[in-house]
């Protein structure tokens, strides 16, 4: 689903993953931080997408509630557990979103 974010600037985080194989309860842990993530201020809203590839943007309404995320201790939890065993590989992205637009049928 595509997340309905308000009217721009606000800030999106792209984060760009491969995983290891092995699952060891990753869906859990997943769907557990969406949960948290839409409880915390400033959170606007999440898309998500994986094949080999994965891709998931959150966004949010400042860098200051990024920040927060990031320190969260249930986040920074799910963080060493995506290191030590889910991921081959990531990278984080942080982008300020000066416009957008959308086509719906």
């Amino acid at each position: 689903m595509i997340a309905k974010t308000p009217k721009t600037p606000y800030y999106a985080v792209i984060f760009t993953s491969v995983k290891n194989f092995e699952d060891n309860n990753y869906d859990i842990m997943s769907d557990k931080m969406v949960a948290l993530a839409n409880k915390q201020k400033g959170f606007l809203g999440i898309e998500s997408a994986r094949n080999e590839l994965g891709i998931t943007v959150s966004y949010w309404d400042s860098l200051e509630s990024i920040k927060k995320w990031k320190q969260h201790v249930d986040h920074t939890e799910a963080r060493e557990k995506g290191r030590s065993t889910w991921y081959k590989t990531f990278k984080v992205r942080i982008c300020k979103v000066e416009n957008d637009y959308e086509f719906e049928k």
